[in-house]
């Protein structure tokens, strides 16, 4: 069976009912019209008019002569109208199916700036609409992927490029080996494999494969442990470290490892830039969620770069971050980590103040059946 354009589609379909009519136009006058025309002659002969009796068949077959070359004429002109009607429509339709068509292959070229222009039809005005959202979508993620392609070969330039100058230099025996130089590639490796674990993490975890086990956990155990775990790691001269959290603090529907990975991240940026002061985690309750905050006093971040404190590979001090260690993706994962337990990451900072990063977590629904049952 021939498979059809849509646009041939459309003329044929136009000039299918167009003939429908006219045949069933022509047939039904061709029906009824001689009968009536017959009555109306035998109307005029009751009346008194006789010549009309004697003119009878001469009239009726001058009628039937006459009304056959105007019903070929009907179809003539109604036929070609109707085709040249049929053609315009389809054509005008299947313009904007052409444009997606042309724009799709530009899309497939690479080309994502071509955009669909607006229609009179409702109908596909709606769906230019729709179609330059998706474009839009498209040319963002696109965007996304070629900086993200960067920034990591950025990332991973560095570490490698070390490696290779002391593996060189140790092969043409310009440096001697020593512990200190092995413990330096150490680092270095290190740091490319936390990279490559923090883009798995980040992978499995944008598309929907990173496991969540939420179940009600009572995080008191948990913030008491981490406060414990980072004062080792502080210096006489650094930063105090401290608790502020409530006994009274409701469980909550989470992750256990998945919330102390967050915690360890936030803590662990907050020593990073804070080399005196305090930092404080808090946590408390406000309706049924409940706030940790991780508070510090340290460098701060500027205004105009919170909005992209949380995008991959973002750094407000490169060469700091570089030089500590931080592979640029961890807040990252820690806002959508959050966001897998329902729950909702943001940061408030000022430049040499301090910054203040909270993410919430819903109360367990058991604390709330025991609210209602006391």
């Amino acid at each position: 069976m021939p498979k059809f354009s849509l646009g041939t589609r459309f003329f044929f379909s136009h000039l299918f009912v167009m003939l429908v009519g006219l045949i069933s136009f022509v047939a039904m006058a061709k029906l009824s019209s001689p009968k009536m025309f017959v009555l109306r002659l035998e109307q005029l002969e009751r009346q008194g008019f006789y010549t009309v009796r004697s003119a009878r068949t001469y009239l009726i077959r001058g009628f039937e002569t006459a009304w056959d070359s105007s019903a070929i004429l009907a179809c003539v002109v109604g036929g070609t109208t109707a085709g040249f009607l049929s053609y315009f429509a389809s054509r005008q339709t299947m313009k904007q199916f052409k444009a997606m068509q042309d724009i799709t292959q530009e899309f497939a070229a690479g080309n994502l700036h071509q955009r669909m222009a607006s229609s009179d039809i409702p109908e596909f005005n709606q769906l230019a609409s729709s179609f330059n959202y998706m474009a839009k979508s498209l040319e963002d993620v696109e965007k996304k992927r070629r900086e993200l392609i960067g920034d990591l070969t950025h990332e991973l330039r560095t570490p490698l490029t070390v490696v290779r100058g002391y593996l060189e230099e140790l092969a043409d025996g310009s440096i001697e080996a020593n512990p200190e130089l092995y413990w330096r590639l150490v680092q270095e490796t290190r740091r490319l494999e936390r990279l490559t674990y923090d883009l798995q993490e980040l992978s499995k975890s944008e598309a929907g494969y990173l496991s969540i086990n939420l179940q009600s956990i009572d995080l008191k155990p948990i913030l008491n442990s981490l406060v414990e775990k980072f004062a080792d790691q502080l210096l006489e001269d650094g930063p105090v470290l401290q608790l502020d959290c409530p006994a009274d603090l409701p469980m909550v529907l989470a992750d256990i490892d998945r919330t102390e990975q967050v915690l360890v991240n936030l803590l662990g940026n907050a020593l990073r830039y804070t080399e005196k002061g305090t930092i404080t985690l808090k946590a408390w309750r406000e309706k049924q969620k409940v706030w940790i905050a991780v508070i510090d006093t340290g460098i701060g971040i500027a205004q105009e770069d919170l909005p992209y404190v949380f995008e991959k590979f973002w750094r407000a001090d490169r060469s700091r971050s570089r030089y500590s260690g931080g592979s640029g993706l961890g807040l990252s994962i820690a806002r959508r980590l959050v966001e897998l337990q329902n729950g909702h990451l943001t940061v408030e900072s000022a430049l040499g103040k301090g910054s203040t990063f909270k993410f919430s977590l819903p109360v367990s629904e058991t604390n709330i059946l025991n609210l209602l049952s006391t």
